[in-house]
């Protein structure tokens, strides 16, 4: 993948917004939203790829954000009202099986977070591809990577399908999850398989994967010691993958992560004010709420939990659509 030309950037400065152009045709623009979240909107070319970069200086820059181009894109930054400024530029890219989606920068590259659906997810980082719960099928991982290393939950059929498992790998794929899924694994598929249960750990390349508790304390949904919750650390960065929990005591005891996926629907998981008294109390830098269609098809108040985690600890929430 190579970044091509940088084609705009825009700007905004303790609520003043100002742009300027460099090589794009048609103009992308800025406004802040009342609770000073940016949105950046950028118009180019059908099925072009762009990443968004970022910098509070000029001189450091970030990425942000990977599109892949419909023609006029917007991107929400909620992290925007924790600065007091902001400035973005995009760059055309070019490659193959570009994987689009929020970033989480690393010392040694950037981390790509790309939601597929419910509780599946994809992400990429130094030219490896991590799948977490693959279910659905072929048809949303087409323009994917294939996955190098395929992370599962538990065995579920929302998170565990070995159809699609067998549509998604590379050659060299690893699978890791708990002993169920390994149970439910084909032939084929448990050669590459390793087990992992609460508190193990395993290494992929360069990658940690631990092995933590996901249960529920209401119900019988999700015994203790059954399913996994992960926590992979990528080039210095702690990622945690919640898998099917409530609020138990091992996710409010977790220190240092930088991203966490929660699920949050009733009555498999946690309710939306369980799971602001959650993020709220092991404080990653980042959260995306995920698995939010509840048991009965409705669908968690996202924008609820937003605004109850508040901005006062400086915990990002990202909403993005799952379903």
């Amino acid at each position: 993948m190579r970044a091509k030309s940088f084609l705009f950037a825009l700007s905004f400065s303790v609520g003043a917004i100002f742009a300027f152009a460099q090589e794009l045709p048609r103009f992308g623009s800025l406004k802040l939203l009342t609770n000073k979240e940016a949105v950046v909107q950028l118009q180019g070319s059908n099925t072009i790829n762009y990443r968004i970069d970022v910098s509070s200086n000029l001189f450091d820059w970030q990425a942000l954000a990977t599109l892949r181009s419909t023609g006029t894109n917007q991107y929400t930054d909620s992290f925007a009202p924790y600065l007091s400024s902001r400035t973005y530029r995009a760059a055309t890219l070019e490659g193959t099986n570009i994987l689009t989606g929020d970033h989480l920068s690393t010392p040694l590259g950037p981390i790509t977070l790309h939601p597929i659906n419910h509780a599946s997810l994809v992400l990429s980082w130094n030219g490896l591809t991590i799948y977490c719960d693959p279910t659905g099928g072929a048809t949303p991982y087409k323009n994917l990577a294939r996955a190098d290393l395929i992370l599962i939950t538990h065995s579920h059929g929302d998170h565990f399908e070995t159809s699609t498992i067998n549509s998604v790998t590379n050659t060299h794929v690893v699978i890791m999850g708990p002993q169920a899924v390994f149970s439910g694994l084909t032939a084929a598929q448990k050669t590459v398989a390793k087990i992992l249960t609460n508190g193990a750990t395993a290494a992929f390349g360069d990658i940690t994967i631990e092995a933590v508790p996901a249960y529920n304390l209401t119900n019988s949904n999700h015994p203790k010691g059954v399913g996994n919750g992960y926590i992979l650390t990528l080039g210095g960065r702690r990622i945690y993958i919640s898998g099917d929990t409530e609020d138990i005591p091992e996710t409010r005891a977790l220190t240092n992560i930088d991203l966490a996926f929660l699920s949050v629907n009733v009555p498999f998981t946690m309710s939306g004010a369980k799971a602001v008294s959650t993020v709220r109390q092991f404080r990653p830098g980042v959260v995306y709420p995920y698995h939010y269609r509840n048991g009965d098809g409705s669908y968690t108040d996202l924008n609820a939990l937003k605004r109850q985690v508040g901005t006062d600890l400086g915990i990002e929430v990202r909403l993005r659509p799952w379903y």
